[in-house]
């Protein structure tokens, strides 16, 4: 299948769309899907796709997730299938995703008749900040089967930090809560020659951002982890103009319930005691966007014992602290009992540990982990059901 998978993997690549609605990338899992014998449903609050593979024997219920969207990022890789979308990339490998979870749909479906149970496939529009997963899940992707799903999980290919083809996972957390923070500070505009006069927003809202930091390190333990990044920082249109106002944006990534009150309500304090000192006022909307993804135990040894009987012991290990990122994956494992695993996917002539990170402009990853993924996706969910069923096999495949 590993060239079925390429031309599908570069056809989503170069083709990348944004957000909750993407009717281009949704008729091409539609087109990989046709003719398989699954019931297939589409979203109504975006263009999702449910597909539900009945296995022969009845049995309990896997979820497999792939996600679908791009990112807003104009692609510098250079490869011969790079987007044709200004703008917009594939960037954090969802194209990857997609095609490993159609690959698994096409691997348990010419092998139904073994499967006791059944498979729910969910492609997932809208991670990238747009909640896809809580939209899903309140249209009925963990019922599509009737019952509940009884566990679940999910890849994630890594173009940097990780060897090309091995996997990572770990027990507990795996990644962060992530809150997105809008910051408005409210100043007097005026004669850049007579800041005196004026009431400057510029250098409240400048003093915010390190002030942030410090409070970061001088309130959290090192332990129970709390990140404050500021990655848009808008003020001014001339040299000599003091504005009226000044705006930046934060992610924040916390591991913990209690960091995560605590950064919320310090990230107010410190921005209204630093405008309170400069006169200014200041708006702050702190929004909660994903919470913790959180494995469970069992699952997520269950995943690596798989991994480790399918493509062997030396290409899954543990991850010793959970990543700093954060999924909407998070929303399906609040609910059901899973496991969330990362995929080395750097091209293998390149220096991994250097390698631009997911999210850059130039991340590049490796065709050669998609059959690997495929494979992982349908053990995954064949050995599962298994076991739902009280069988243990050797090797499902």
């Amino acid at each position: 299948m590993r060239d079925e998978l390429v031309r599908l993997r570069h056809r989503l690549h170069a083709e990348p769309e944004l957000g909750l609605h993407l009717p281009r990338t949704q008729e091409k899992v539609l087109e990989a899907l046709d003719g398989l014998p699954l019931e297939v449903g589409t979203g109504t609050a975006s263009t999702s796709v449910t597909a539900v593979l009945r296995g022969a024997r009845p049995g309990g219920t896997v979820l497999l997730r792939g996600d679908m969207d791009a990112l807003p990022v104009a692609e510098k890789t250079g490869v011969g299938y790079a987007s044709r979308v200004d703008g917009a990339m594939h960037a954090c490998g969802h194209d990857l995703h997609t095609t490993m979870l159609a690959g698994a749909a096409h691997l348990l479906a010419a092998r139904r008749d073994r499967l006791a149970g059944d498979v729910v496939f969910m492609f997932q529009p809208g991670e990238e900040g747009h909640d896809g997963a809580a939209s899903m899940i309140a249209e009925g992707v963990l019922d599509a089967a009737g019952p509940r799903v009884d566990a679940a999980y999910g890849l994630h290919v890594m173009s940097a930090g990780l060897a090309p083809g091995s996997f990572r996972t770990r027990r507990g957390p795996i990644l962060a809560a992530s809150d997105t923070v809008r910051v408005v500070v409210h100043g007097a505009g005026g004669h850049g020659s007579a800041p005196h006069r004026a009431k400057d927003p510029i250098a409240a809202a400048c003093e915010m951002v390190p002030a942030l930091q410090t409070f970061v390190t001088r309130h959290f333990d090192v332990f129970d982890p709390v990140v404050v990044t500021v990655g848009a920082f808008h003020a001014g249109t001339q040299h000599n103009v003091i504005p009226d106002e000044a705006t930046f944006e934060a992610t924040v990534r916390s591991f913990s319930p209690e960091a995560h009150r605590a950064i919320k309500d310090g990230f107010v304090q410190v921005c209204r005691g630093v405008a309170a000192a400069h006169g200014v006022a200041v708006d702050v909307d702190y929004a909660d966007c994903y919470p913790v993804t959180v494995n469970d135990a069992a699952e997520a040894e269950f995943a690596v014992g798989v991994v480790a009987e399918v493509l062997g012991e030396e290409r899954v290990g543990w991850s010793d602290r959970p990543y700093t990122g954060s999924e909407d994956f998070s929303r399906v494992l609040d609910e059901v009992p899973g496991a969330f695993v990362a995929l080395g996917a750097a091209p293998r002539e390149v220096d991994w540990t250097a390698a631009p990170n997911n999210h850059s402009p130039l991340a590049v990853f490796d065709d050669a982990v998609l059959p690997d993924g495929a494979a992982v996706y349908a053990e995954l969910a064949a050995r599962r059901l298994l076991e739902l069923e009280g069988a243990v096999p050797a090797r499902w495949t």
